[in-house]
């Protein structure tokens, strides 16, 4: 099972953070800290494939990728395979850039509502739902489509909404 997904700049400031498994905030923070704390002090050279065990307890792994300025993280258990964890970070990165055009920190930032959608579609509850780009991309549009419709709807008739003004 995924126990979380983080995105943190290379400053350590968490992006998003999705744990899902409940943790209190306080315990949040300190295992975001400590998953900087290990990210940070890696070479480029090595394995993105880290053993946290120490962390976040008997039988977790996490794997990371660095783009540019963020770092995405997905931490699991023995039950996960490394290397499709990797590739799903990759499937969230190019969902990422379709959605955006070439996805930005300032994108994670201000578009927080839509990566949790998009987020929300390729994991949910720890379960790996979809590993297709171009299926999630389908998903997103039908979201937005439907958040678009529903948005045109007006609930007041126009023969009521002007009753007030007689």
């Amino acid at each position: 099972m995924i126990q979380s997904v983080l995105v943190m700049n290379t400053q350590g400031k968490p992006r998003l953070a999705k744990f899902y498994d409940f943790q209190p905030v306080e315990k949040q923070q300190e295992l975001m800290r400590s998953v900087f704390s290990v990210l940070c002090s890696r070479a480029g050279s090595v394995s993105s494939f880290v053993d946290t065990e120490s962390i976040f307890g008997p039988d977790t792994r996490l794997v990371y990728k660095h783009y540019a300025t963020l770092y995405f993280v997905v931490i699991f258990d023995s039950s996960e395979n490394e290397l499709a964890m990797a590739d799903l970070i990759q499937v969230f990165v190019e969902t990422l850039d379709k959605c955006f055009k070439n996805v930005c920190e300032l994108d994670v930032v201000f578009n927080y509502s839509k990566i949790h959608t998009v987020l929300d579609e390729i994991i949910f509850g720890g379960q790996v739902l979809e590993t297709s780009s171009t299926e999630v991309m389908k998903a997103i549009e039908e979201i937005s489509k439907l958040e678009t419709a529903s948005n045109a709807i007006n609930l007041v008739p126009k023969s009521v909404s002007g009753w007030g003004t007689r």
